[in-house]
């Protein structure tokens, strides 16, 4: 048995979740609402203020999926009551980013600056032009817009430049040294 997929998801107050015919899992909270669709073999039983995640077979897809589908219930449930929030840094002289409309606009000392779509329920914050802060419901999606805004000026050794996470540790390498 999963030792995480046998783990109770505790639901908070003014947290509902409904499971559909169709496998379909709706969770609802004070932030939003989010949708999921059941895999093949795994069901959601709910007993009290908490939700229990079933396998129906021991085959070794529908084992993975077990933990699997618990893990990303319980982050719906945590991501509609808490939300989530990613911090990035951007680190390097001229390097700053803006919010313009549904955009983030980040120059990164390239010859054009680079324009980044915002998707829908996430909320993109800019202070002091270089620090972002990332806040959605959905985990996906807020770590995804993280992970692809990073990825357009990843640090780098030597300098130390570029977009990282708050408390990100860059290991640093030494130079060419001069004989």
């Amino acid at each position: 048995m999963s030792r995480v997929g046998k783990q109770p998801i505790s639901l908070p107050d003014k947290v509902t979740v409904k499971i559909g015919a169709d496998r379909s899992v709706l969770v609802e909270g004070p932030k939003g609402k989010l949708n999921w669709t059941l895999p093949e073999g795994v069901a959601v039983t709910p007993e009290g203020n908490q939700l229990n995640v079933t396998r129906a077979s021991e085959d070794r897809k529908v084992r993975a999926m077990h933990g699997t589908s618990q893990r990303l219930i319980s982050n719906m449930i945590e991501g509609v009551s808490k939300g989530y929030t990613r911090n990035l840094e951007i680190h390097g002289v001229g390097f700053r980013a803006a919010v313009k409309g549904n955009v983030i606009d980040l120059n990164l000392g390239q010859s054009h600056p680079r324009l980044h779509p915002i998707p829908d329920g996430v909320k993109v914050t800019v202070t002091d032009n270089t620090k972002i802060a990332i806040e959605g419901i959905d985990k996906q999606v807020v770590g995804q817009l993280a992970a692809d805004i990073r990825a357009y000026y990843p640090p780098e050794p030597y300098k130390a430049k570029g977009v990282r996470y708050a408390g990100e540790q860059i290991r640093r390498k030494a130079g060419k040294s001069v004989k």
